[in-house]
C-alpha cells in the first residue's frame, strides 16, 4: 500500500494546500495511505476535521514524512524540514528549479527523486495535470479584479438619468492562459478590451473572447512562438516596433495587465517609466510577472506603488489569493498525474518515459533533468 503524505506549506505567505478532502478520498479509493500534517488546511479554510473525515490520518509533520512514500506539496518544502524522509521518496510539488538550484541539489543529497510539476510537457494527455494551467487561469481572472478594486471607477458603460459613465478601457499584454482569462473577465465586468502577444496565433483567440487584437504587421524576424506554447524571445526589430504600437495604445489604457513570461528566463520588460507617464493619474498597471523581474518598470514585488500617478500593483503568489478554489485545482491536478500512472498490481504509481524524464529533476542522488545539466 504506498503512503502519500501532504505538507503544510511553510512559504510566507503560501495558503494552498496539495491535497483537499476530495483527492484524498480519491487516492484511498486506489488503495494509497494517506497522511496530512495537522493544519495544511487552514489557509484554505479546510479543517483537519475534513480531512480526517475523508479518511487521512492527521499527524505531526515528523510522522507524515516517516515512512513516505510520495510527499505532495504545493511550493518546494525546505531541505532541512525533512529529515526522516525515506531515501528514493517522491516529492511532487512546484520546485521552482531554476531560482532554487541549491535547493535542488540539497533534495539529491538527501536520495529524494524530485518531481517539478511545473515542468509538466504541455501534450494532450497532461493538460489535467498541468499545474501552470489551472494556477494561471485564477491568476488571471484574480488579476483584472485586483485591477478593479484599484481603479476606483466603474468598468461598465452606464448609463442614467444624470449622465453616462464610459466603459473602462482595459489592455492585456501576453494572451496566455491567464491572458485569456483576464479578457474574459474584463468582458463579463464591461470592459472595452484589448489584446496583444507576440504570437500571431493567438489573434483568433483574441477575437473570440469579444477583445480587439493588437498586432505589429509586416515586420520580419518574430520569433514568438515557442515549443509547447510558451512565447520565446523577439527579434530586435519587432521589439521597436512593438514598443511603438504599444506607447500609442497605452497611452489611451485605463487598466493594463501584463502577463508574459519565458521559462527559466527573467521576465521581458514590456512596459518602460515613459510609457506609464503617458497613462492618466488614476490608471491602473497589473504585473503577474512580478516575481520574476517584472514586465513593468518599477514594479516592487509584493506592493501597490505609483508612478506619475498610475498605481503599479505587484501581488506576489496571486493564486493563493484565492487559496480555496487553487487549491481544489492543484491537488486535482496532483491526483490526476498520480493516478495516470497507478499500477494496481503494485500499488503504486510508474512513470512512463514521456513525463517521468520531463519533470524528474533528482534521482539516486544525483540531479538528473537535461535543462538542469544543459
Amino acid at each position: 500500500m504506498a503512503k502519500i503524505g501532504a505538507l503544510r506549506e511553510s512559504a510566507a505567505g503560501e495558503r494552498r494546500v496539495s491535497v483537499t478532502p476530495e483527492t484524498v478520498k480519491k487516492f484511498i479509493g486506489l488503495g494509497a495511505e494517506v497522511a496530512v500534517e495537522a493544519g495544511a488546511g487552514e489557509g484554505a479554510s479546510i479543517a483537519d476535521a475534513a480531512f480526517a473525515e475523508a479518511g487521512a490520518r492527521v499527524a505531526t509533520r515528523a510522522e507524515v514524512i516517516s515512512g513516505a512514500d510520495i510527499l505532495l506539496g504545493v511550493q518546494g518544502p525546505d531541505p532541512a524540514s525533512l529529515s526522516g524522509v525515506k531515501p528514493g521518496a517522491w516529492l511532487a510539488a512546484a520546485l521552482n528549479p531554476f531560482g532554487e538550484r541549491a535547493r535542488v541539489d540539497a533534495y539529491a543529497a538527501a536520495g529524494i527523486e524530485a518531481l517539478a510539476m511545473e515542468f509538466m510537457p504541455r501534450i494532450t494527455r497532461a493538460q489535467s495535470m498541468d499545474i501552470l494551467s489551472s494556477q494561471s487561469n485564477l491568476s488571471g481572472y484574480k488579476a483584472v479584479l485586483d485591477a478593479a478594486g484599484e481603479y476606483g471607477r466603474a468598468f461598465p458603460m452606464m448609463m442614467t438619468a444624470a449622465g453616462t459613465v464610459s466603459a473602462a478601457r482595459l489592455f492585456v499584454m501576453g494572451v496566455g492562459v491567464a491572458g485569456l482569462q483576464a479578457i474574459a473577465t474584463g468582458r463579463r465586468l464591461g470592459a472595452q478590451v484589448s489584446a496583444t502577444d507576440v504570437r500571431s496565433a493567438t489573434r483568433e483567440q483574441i477575437q473570440s473572447l469579444g477583445a480587439k487584437p493588437i498586432f505589429v504587421e509586416n515586420v520580419a524576424g518574430i520569433e514568438g512562438e515557442g515549443s509547447g506554447g510558451y512565447a520565446t524571445e523577439m527579434s530586435a526589430e519587432y521589439q521597436k516596433a512593438q514598443a511603438e504600437l504599444v506607447s500609442s495604445h497605452i497611452a489611451r489604457q485605463d487598466i493594463v495587465i501584463t502577463t508574459a513570461l519565458i521559462p527559466g528566463r527573467p521576465a521581458p520588460r514590456l512596459i518602460s517609466d515613459a510609457q506609464i507617464a503617458t497613462m492618466r493619474p488614476g490608471s491602473v498597471i497589473v504585473d503577474l510577472a512580478v516575481e520574476a523581474g517584472g514586465n513593468v518598470e518599477g514594479a516592487v514585488p509584493g506592493e501597490v506603488v505609483v508612478r506619475h500617478g498610475v498605481k503599479i500593483v505587484g501581488h506576489r503568489n496571486v493564486p493563493s489569493r484565492l487559496a480555496a478554489d487553487a487549491s481544489a485545482l492543484f491537488a486535482r491536478n496532483h491526483f490526476n498525474f498520480l493516478s495516470a500512472f497507478w499500477d494496481k498490481e503494485k500499488g503504486v504509481p510508474v512513470l512512463d518515459e514521456e513525463i517521468g524524464d520531463a519533470i524528474r529533476l533528482t534521482k539516486d542522488g544525483k540531479v538528473v533533468n537535461p535543462r538542469l545539466l544543459g
